[in-house]
């Protein structure tokens, strides 16, 4: 997968998002994408090369690796980091849309300076109305897709930790063999890691969303108040 073009996407989207959410994209890229490719991939290179049984009956190392290691951590990784970041295209989307009807009105209203329009394309939009829905949106599916994958982890691989050593009965082993997987501890420490930038990436969701929320609530606070201000003032100026 080409993770270079995918971050482009994501930070062309970013750049409409808060304070919080440049920090979730770098923490994304630097200390997910960018060690998975680097450095993740080539530790789990010999995954299953280096998965050896003490025996040489044929197929029995193979069934034993499936058994205890039904999905790669690579590939479950890959998965979790793009449909982690598929809710911002939600944002793009409700962008475009924002842009292409800015454009339209500003044809339709007989005005086409070419540098007006070039603004219009690469404006910052403020995450107010119908936008702020989506992105809040986008957030809460983040936060339920990042912990569905916890969990889904959790129940693949119990305590996150790498075990040295399975025994494996699976056919067609011809009796209880010992398996052995090759560098445990240094597969725990990526292990812990990547789990532990997904719990970063979680937080940094949840404090956003109440970001945006807290925002939202003392700009219609501070709105009442000015309406409850103006009527009463109204008020005392109809009495004289």
């Amino acid at each position: 997968m080409n993770w270079a073009s995918f971050y482009a996407v994501i930070s062309g989207v970013n750049r409409h998002s808060t304070g919080i959410g440049r920090i979730w994209l770098s923490v994304l890229f630097i200390f997910r994408i960018l060690v998975l490719v680097v450095a993740a991939e080539s530790v789990w290179g010999d995954e299953k090369s280096g998965f050896t049984c003490n025996t040489q009956q044929p197929g029995c190392n193979s069934v034993c690796y499936d058994h205890f290691f039904p999905i790669s951590h690579i590939r479950l990784w890959a998965l979790q980091l793009i449909l982690v970041s598929t809710p911002a295209l939600l944002v793009a989307m409700h962008v475009a849309h924002r842009r292409h009807v800015d454009k339209r009105l500003y044809k339709l209203s007989g005005r086409t300076n070419p540098k007006d329009l070039e603004q219009i394309k690469t404006q910052k939009m403020k995450i107010t109305g119908a936008l702020w829905w989506t992105y809040v949106i986008s957030l809460l599916f983040r936060i339920i897709f990042e912990v569905i994958f916890m969990y889904v982890f959790y129940m693949i691989y119990p305590g996150y930790k790498m075990i040295r050593l399975v025994k494996c009965d699976s056919y067609p082993c011809p009796n209880t063999v010992d398996c052995f997987v090759s560098r445990p501890t240094e597969k725990t420490v990526f292990t812990v890691f990547m789990l532990a930038a997904s719990g970063v990436c979680i937080l940094l969701n949840i404090a956003e969303v109440v970001f945006l929320v807290g925002k939202a609530c003392s700009k219609h606070l501070h709105n009442a108040g000015d309406s409850t201000m103006g009527a009463w003032i109204q008020q005392k100026l109809c009495s004289y």
